[in-house]
This record gives C-alpha cells, sequence and structure tokens, in this order.
C-alpha cells in the first residue's frame, strides 16, 4: 500500500458535526477500499484564493492515508460524486 495525502474542501455552509459525519463517511469508504487513515486534520474554515462554485471559502481538512493503488482511482471518483465536496487535492506523499 502506498501513503497518500488528501487535502479536502468541503462546502462553508455545513456546519461542524455535519462535516464531522462527512469525514466519518470518507474514513469508512478509505477502509472499506483495504486502506487505513493515519491522521486526520481539520484545518478549520478558510478564504479560498478564488471563487469555487461560487464559495469564497470553504472548511479544509487534511488527511494521512494509506491506499492500495488499484483502489485509487475507484476512491477519487467516489470523492468527485459527493455534492458537499467542491475541491480535493490528492498527492503521493
Amino acid at each position: 500500500m502506498k501513503t497518500y495525502e488528501l487535502l479536502t474542501v468541503f462546502k462553508p455552509n455545513l456546519d461542524a458535526e455535519e462535516v464531522d459525519k462527512l469525514i466519518a463517511k470518507m474514513n469508512e469508504t478509505i477502509v472499506g477500499f483495504g486502506g487505513k487513515v493515519a491522521s486526520t486534520d481539520k484545518i478549520g474554515r478558510k478564504k479560498l484564493a478564488y471563487d469555487i462554485q461560487n464559495f469564497r471559502d470553504g472548511f479544509l481538512v487534511s488527511s494521512n492515508l494509506e491506499l492500495p493503488a488499484d483502489k485509487v482511482a475507484e476512491f477519487k471518483r467516489q470523492l468527485r460524486l459527493s455534492d458537499n465536496i467542491i475541491r480535493t487535492m490528492f498527492m503521493a506523499a
């Protein structure tokens, strides 16, 4: 398994409880794909450099995770399907 870093930008109109539920769901998806989450850091609500989907700010979450290489494309697709995620950056660590 490879180690990855994932930066996720959630919609700013979500409250902290909803963001926690979405993070838990994302972590369940990672475990379901045979990976594991090393750490999750809620950075908080930040102003974006430019508008994304008409939002000026977003709730940022950084995660370090391990995922089998053959499951990465499917995991990225799952992230894109979420309505509450406005941007992701998925990097090999």
